[in-house]
């Protein structure tokens, strides 16, 4: 295996955490992902720059518009949660404004290298950045429920969803509490650790919150590896800690906005995880 290759597979888990992020969806992510990596198979001299990274990335974009199906974003359609956030006026971001805040926060992609990912002139992305970032602060105000055992951490994400302009509908360090929490507030979102107090799992409060209502989560944790195996039921949305708070804001700006992929939603031609 070749130096390049093995470069390649290191960042493997970044552009899996990326595509899920963009598409709302472990499934269709993960699919977009898989056909990324056939193509790189079938092509390999699409790989042989002196970035790898950034040549996987620009890879997946090329296969990702290629197969993706036309966003359908429309008032009236779709299930009832997508309805509910159009009521909020929490309809999806252009596809471009997505893909450049990802990249840039989420990804850590300097202007340069995301202009060479998305095959744009770098004031463009400039300019995109900018109306996103706009576009995230004009966001209706919802409510957010913090699932965090440490004290200072949770004040630290508390702060930065009220600088968003949303509400902290509670903070629980256990998993029943969260439970309770989450039955009785509802929120809009949910932000969750992986460890909880007294050996509680985020995880498994977050699935039992999940039998009940429908809502977006994102794992806020030290441990990403244990959600980006592509192996059982991930989150759409993970950031590692310790986190940015411009990468943090992003997140949760696209985790509202983005509609969930449905089963129909994934590249024609790559196989379904199971």
């Amino acid at each position: 295996m070749s130096a390049n290759t093995d470069t390649i597979l290191d960042n493997l888990s970044y552009l899996r955490r990326y595509a899920r992020a963009l598409t709302g969806s472990q499934r269709a992510g993960d699919n977009y992902v898989r056909a990324c990596l056939e193509t790189m198979l079938e092509e390999p001299q699409r790989m042989k720059g002196a970035y790898p990274k950034r040549d996987v990335f620009r890879l997946f974009h090329e296969v990702w518009q290629a197969l993706r199906s036309p966003p359908e974003t429309k008032q009236g359609s779709g299930n009832a949660n997508e309805r509910q956030r159009v009521a909020h006026g929490l309809a999806a971001l252009p596809p471009v404004e997505r893909m450049v805040l990802l990249l840039t926060a989420l990804e850590a992609f300097s202007v340069a290298d995301t202009a060479f990912i998305l095959d744009m002139d770098e004031e463009d992305v400039r300019a995109t950045l900018k109306r996103a970032r706009d576009d995230i602060e004009l966001r209706a105000s919802v409510d957010i429920l913090i699932i965090e055992d440490e004290p200072i951490i949770a004040m630290e994400l508390s702060r930065i969803v009220v600088s968003m302009g949303h509400k902290v509908c509670g903070v629980a360090a256990r998993e029943q509490e969260a439970l309770a929490l989450a039955i009785e507030k509802a929120p809009a979102l949910v932000l969750a650790d992986i460890q909880l107090k007294d050996g509680d799992s985020g995880i498994s409060a977050v699935r039992n919150i999940l039998t009940k209502l429908e809502m977006p989560v994102i794992f806020v944790t030290g441990f990403p590896e244990r959600l980006l195996t592509g192996n059982t039921l991930e989150p759409a949305f993970v950031i590692s800690k310790p986190f940015d708070p411009d990468m943090l804001r992003t997140v949760i700006g696209q985790a509202l906005t983005v509609a969930p992929a449905s089963d129909n939603d994934r590249p024609k031609g790559a196989a379904v995880s199971a």
